[in-house]
């Protein structure tokens, strides 16, 4: 039997498909390539909008359509935090939430044996534990994944995730410094350490994130350690500076905005205001040197002026981002902010996010400009269609390079590069002897 695996969503999402995909390997099973040589379909979803629940819904329709003998296994964000709805999608098979996916397999060979529809979503409970997970092999270019925090207690207005993944869970260090040990045995001379809300890290041990970035970081082997996406509110001086004494952790920061409003972020149930956000971005920028930060910002959140978007736009162009994920907010049942009397219309959303894409754009140019004649390490991946080698440095601007300069394959090989000049989003660069 060969299960084909589809992800919706993050990073986090990648590596539990990955995690289940292992698990499914050790009960037998094998993996199909494509899906006309599958016998089931394991759909790993996201509900962070509804967009993304339509999308879900019409391709799990689709492959039953078109793959009506196969077996359809839906699991992950959306059924966890819409049972009910879930269960109406009589094309799937089995139906599990983001909890305890390691009986997977197991509902699995029950189902092949008796053909009887699975519907088990588990409530979380106070006080989980986090969920005993391992990558060890993946397909994610020379970069590996390490999901190291799950859950999120914070309840931001917009946002359904506290009631798809729980309370606030983290990954012992020892269970974290075991699997990168094995990644660096396996080869991988990057990891990236990801969570739910990752900045949460060690909040149920009396711990803190940068506690598993110093256990990370002595792993031999593992040349550089990269951070996901992380919020502001917790980061204090102190971490700052013990982050700037690790050597191997790359001066990119993806530090979630949101909305460069005060009254927004307000309305948001964010915890910090424009002013402490970019404190900390004095800060990382004061201790790491060619640092670079990175973000989302969100327009259109129900009640937001033109006055408001324009004072959200101001704030990051005086931040500066390297890149910025510009998105329109998506009204979201089961959230607050779907129950705010202020809705913006489409239209208008489309035009702020168009607004706020162009002027953003105009900040990632700078950023690369800035980068023209500086020297960094290179860390190459895969060579794209048109043959010619690219990598990122350590504050992920990506580099490539002319194919001319080298007669072998680069893949996962660090090259110091000088930074010659920039095409359209990325810069290029010459290998130096």
């Amino acid at each position: 039997m060969k299960i084909y695996f589809i992800t919706f969503g993050c990073k986090v999402n990648l590596y539990e498909t990955e995690n289940i995909k292992q698990n499914f390997s050790a009960h037998g099973y094998g993996t199909a390539s494509s899906e006309s040589e599958a016998d089931a379909f394991l759909i790993n979803s996201c509900t962070v909008t509804e967009s993304s629940d339509k999308k879900l819904k019409k391709e799990i329709r689709r492959i039953k359509r078109t793959y009506p003998e196969a077996v359809v296994i839906l699991t992950g964000c959306f059924p966890q935090a819409f049972a009910e709805k879930a269960a109406e999608l009589s094309e799937a098979d089995i139906v599990t939430g983001t909890k305890d996916r390691a009986a997977l397999p197991d509902l699995f060979s029950r189902f092949l044996e008796d053909s009887q529809r699975t519907l088990s979503v588990q409530p979380y409970q106070r006080n989980e534990s986090f969920e005993p997970m391992t990558n060890t092999s993946y397909d994610f270019n020379t970069r590996a994944f390490v999901k190291i925090q799950d859950g999120c207690n914070m309840f931001c207005s917009y946002c359904i995730i506290p009631h798809s993944r729980g309370s606030f869970r983290s990954k012992p260090l020892g269970d974290i410094v075991s699997e990168v040990s094995e990644l660096a045995a396996a080869g991988y001379k990057e990891v990236v350490l990801t969570g739910i809300n990752l900045s949460f890290y060690g909040v149920d041990f009396g711990l803190r994130l940068a506690d598993a970035i110093e256990a990370v970081c002595v792993v031999d082997g593992i040349e550089r350690v990269r951070l996901g996406s992380i919020e502001p509110e917790v980061i204090t001086d102190s971490d700052v500076e013990r982050l700037a004494e690790q050597k191997k952790l790359c001066p990119q920061f993806h530090l979630s905005l949101q909305s460069g409003c005060d009254k927004t972020l307000k309305a948001m149930n964010r915890r910090y205001t424009s002013a402490q956000y970019e404190n900390i971005v004095n800060l990382l920028n004061t201790n790491f040197d060619n640092c670079s930060i990175t973000t989302d910002i969100m327009v259109g959140f129900p009640g937001e002026t033109d006055e408001d978007f324009a004072e959200s736009m101001k704030f990051a162009e005086t931040i500066g981002f390297a890149k910025a994920h510009i998105f329109a907010y998506s009204r979201r049942k089961g959230t607050p902010a779907a129950e705010m009397a202020e809705q913006i219309p489409e239209a208008v959303k489309r035009s702020r996010a168009a607004e706020m894409a162009k002027s953003m754009d105009k900040c990632r140019e700078r950023f690369l400009l800035s980068q023209v004649g500086t020297v960094a390490p290179v860390l190459f991946e895969r060579e794209k269609s048109d043959g010619v080698p690219h990598g990122y440095t350590p504050n992920y601007t990506q580099v490539k390079i002319s194919k001319k300069n080298h007669n072998i394959s680069l893949r996962n090989s660090i090259f110091y590069v000088k930074i010659i000049g920039i095409d359209n989003d990325c810069c290029l660069g010459e290998i130096i002897p």
